[in-house]
């Protein structure tokens, strides 16, 4: 398995399904790119009295994914599983599958960069998607390709006690896209106890100063899982920013931790979202916000008795059922 570029909700994904394949009994390693583009791309060596980067970024990510064919040949697994990918040069795709490797991508980011996931989608022998709104599109590149929605993990996405100084009326965890900040600044979040998480590098000192975490350091997924916890209810809100526009059909891997977490949230509609979890309220302004919050914070046994029904429905979307999928599959 090869971990993706980001340390954000991607590598919460990837870990997921390496547990899960664990678990099934499979014998599995890692490769280890993000720490290698990490070295890679930021190595710094003095010059001159001056400190200068060794490898320019093509350099550096070239470098961080050749040892991905050492790795295979010390390894030679069966089957070379890909999250993410968009730092792994074709050409080293194309080795690895000339060897009979059988490879499989793991695309996480449907459908806001399927543009790009497309153009690679030739390169593997099975492509998965968390979207199909352009699942058409895939097949036309690589014909095994399929849907497998968002999961959880349910030893770690489950209800707790939180923290109690944590605790609050709203969370929301997730990378702070313009989208998100021009949204939640049109909310009228006045007199709440509002916490977040994530990565929110353009936000202003509303934003930073209601961070749980130092800014520019981003929540892992168990201390995501803690925050659902302490909070009496959430949002999902989906980012808008994307190649290929944001107008999905799946639920997000955000939406489904929260739901299988116990915790109650407002979700903006998405027709996978409407079929699934119509037990919880939906909006689409940011002016319907501050209303239902009021309504649903102040009824605490409607609150409770949602949380519990949207739980129950996504119960089924493990990890380890998407990773018995992929092996039935293969």
């Amino acid at each position: 398995m090869v971990r993706p570029g980001p340390h954000f909700s991607v590598l919460d994904v990837h870990n997921g399904w390496l547990r899960a394949f664990r678990q099934l009994g499979v014998e599995v390693v890692e490769y280890a790119l993000d720490d290698r583009l990490d070295f890679f791309t930021q190595a710094m060596l003095e010059k001159d009295g001056e400190l200068r980067r060794v490898f320019d970024s093509e350099a550096g990510i070239r470098l961080a994914a050749n040892g991905l064919k050492e790795a295979c040949y010390d390894f030679w697994p069966d089957v070379v599983l890909v999250t993410s990918g968009f730092f792994i040069p074709a050409d080293i795709l194309q080795v690895i599958r000339a060897r009979r490797h059988t490879l499989v991508a793991l695309f996480t980011e449907s459908p806001y960069e399927d543009d790009r996931q497309i153009e690679r989608a030739d390169l593997f022998d099975v492509v998965l998607v968390n979207d199909p709104t352009n699942l058409p599109e895939f097949r036309k590149h690589q014909p095994r390709s399929y849907y497998v929605p968002h999961a959880h993990d349910p030893q770690l996405h489950r209800p707790g006690p939180g923290l109690p100084e944590w605790a609050c009326d709203l969370a929301f965890v997730g990378t702070g896209y313009p989208s998100r900040i021009e949204f939640l600044e049109a909310c009228d979040l006045a007199g709440l106890d509002v916490r977040l998480g994530g990565n929110w590098p353009d936000a202003g000192p509303w934003f930073t100063e209601r961070l749980v975490h130092p800014d520019g350091y981003c929540l892992d997924n168990d201390e995501t899982t803690v925050l659902y916890q302490s909070a009496r209810a959430s949002l999902n809100l989906y980012r808008k920013e994307g190649s290929a526009g944001a107008d999905g059909w799946a639920m997000g891997p955000r939406e489904v931790e929260l739901a299988a977490t116990g915790c109650f949230f407002l979700r903006e509609p998405r027709p996978e979202g409407d079929r699934v979890l119509s037990m919880l309220p939906t909006f689409t302004e940011p002016g319907e916000v501050r209303d239902l919050l009021d309504w649903w914070l102040t009824h605490d046994d409607h609150r409770a008795d949602a949380a519990a029904q949207a739980r129950a429905a996504v119960a089924d979307r493990t990890f380890t059922t998407n990773a018995a999928r992929l092996l039935d599959l293969l």
